[in-house]
């Protein structure tokens, strides 16, 4: 990586007029601003500066509304800013909005040349890359159909394949990547990382922390419009995210959030799970599931989850009828769906009896949080058999959204996980023989 910086902003902002009417745009247009009588401005970026250097990966992460978008369209040279200094060097590519340089009415086949074309290539330029952007795309016979006929990942799929073959110096890609099919988005995070190694400048907004983390040498934190940290990835995303989750946490009074729990021995100090918006409920037959609490084992509360810490995740089981062979479980999904890990336990076997009508379960897992930080879904359940055999009583699947921060770990000896759990791995090195120049 150079320290030659590609791209420098200095004290870069943003404004837009806001009109509280339609007909107010006019009357300042016949009558003039007046001091701001018909408009006020909104600062979509506020003194904002940073630089790049050369090969470097800088992630973009903030709020929907915090300015990154404002941010990357600026770079780009698609919007003007208001004020301040931009400075970009080299050819960009950029993939912002789904399908943006496209001529709906042309096919995949003629958008290429144009999209290329815009990018600074020549049209025997693009006839040398055409079979290797075709094959990056993979979209068949679609190539030569209108775009508007596309699907978003079709759209994506394109627009990334022309966007990596124009070899740019600055590769800008604000969350396109995410409308990809899982194939399709390791094969991008493969080419990206290709990129990087060649010397790419890259810039990456994502909503995921645990791309940010992966793939990023350094991140930013925009918050409405401001520059709030600029540092390591690891940090940045711990930061944002525990001021997301406190903010969350101080719109509502502490009363909703917090019950006492009737029994101090299963949850020292919890708060309870909101229901995630991807929830699907299984039908009752036998059982409710409620009360779902998380707490760190330590004593503290579980907004998010760090990352080398011991939590408790628990909730309550209302048996309506006699539930013979009863289980009791929980999992943790990623955002996929994938299945990474999870528990469960046979009632009669701790408890020494079955769940019967009228009985309340409470139920406790106590756990070693080892996942990579990112976005989890908690699911829990319990199960009985009956008549047709096993069934569940009641089950909540992708119940609770849980969110994981990096380690914050000084021991050097720690090598840094990759993937999804951490294994706890230490690592050893040592030369058995030095090669440098003899005394």
């Amino acid at each position: 990586m150079s320290s030659e910086p590609v791209i420098v902003v200095r004290g870069l902002g943003k404004r837009y007029p806001m009109y509280a009417k339609p007909h107010h745009r006019l009357l300042e247009l016949l009558f003039g601003a007046r001091d701001g009588r018909w408009r006020r401005e909104h600062r979509a970026l506020q003194a904002v500066s940073f630089d790049v250097r050369r090969g470097e990966t800088l992630g973009i992460v903030g709020c929907n509304g915090s300015g990154k978008s404002t941010l990357l369209q600026i770079l780009c040279g698609t919007l003007a800013s208001s004020e301040g200094e931009v400075q970009v060097r080299g050819r960009v590519a950029a993939l912002l909005e789904l399908g943006a340089g496209f001529n709906p009415e042309f096919s995949g086949r003629e958008n290429v040349y144009l999209n290329a074309a815009v990018l600074g290539l020549t049209r025997e330029q693009v006839d040398a890359r055409l079979e290797r952007i075709l094959g990056f795309a993979d979209i068949g016979d679609f190539i030569d159909q209108p775009v508007r006929t596309y699907s978003s990942g079709m759209f994506v799929r394109l627009a990334f394949a022309v966007a990596i073959h124009v070899e740019p110096d600055v590769l800008i890609v604000d969350e396109a990547l995410s409308v990809g099919d899982e194939a399709f988005q390791r094969k991008c995070f493969a080419r990206i990382e290709a990129m990087r190694a060649a010397g790419c400048t890259i810039l990456f907004v994502s909503h995921s922390s645990q791309t940010v983390v992966q793939l990023c040498d350094r991140a930013i934190w925009l918050d409405a419009g401001r520059l709030r940290l600029d540092g390591s990835p690891r940090d940045v995303v711990a930061a944002y995210h525990r001021e997301v989750l406190s903010g969350r946490a101080d719109s509502e009074s502490r009363a909703d959030r917090v019950e006492a729990a009737d029994d101090a021995s299963i949850v020292p100090t919890a708060i309870e799970l909101r229901r995630s918006s991807s929830l699907v409920e299984y039908e009752r037959h036998g059982g409710e599931l409620s009360g779902a609490r998380l707490a760190a084992v330590d004593g503290g509360t579980a907004e998010v989850l760090e990352r080398g810490k011991r939590y408790r995740f628990s909730y309550q089981l209302r048996v309506e009828r006699d539930s013979p062979g009863a289980r009791a479980g929980m999992m943790i999904r990623n955002r996929e769906g994938f299945e990474l890990a999870g528990a469960s336990f046979e009632v009669e076997r701790l408890l020494g009896r079955d769940p019967g009508a009228g009985d309340v379960l409470r139920v406790a897992f106590e756990f070693d949080c080892l996942l990579y930080p990112g976005t989890y879904f908690l699911s829990c359940g319990a199960m009985a058999v009956g008549e047709g055999g096993e069934h569940y009583l009641h089950r909540l699947v992708d119940a609770y959204e849980i969110r994981v921060l990096p380690e914050l770990s000084g021991d050097r000896r720690r090598a840094q996980p990759q993937g999804v759990f951490d294994l706890r791995v230490d690592v050893d090195a040592r030369f058995d023989h030095h090669h440098g120049p003899s005394a």
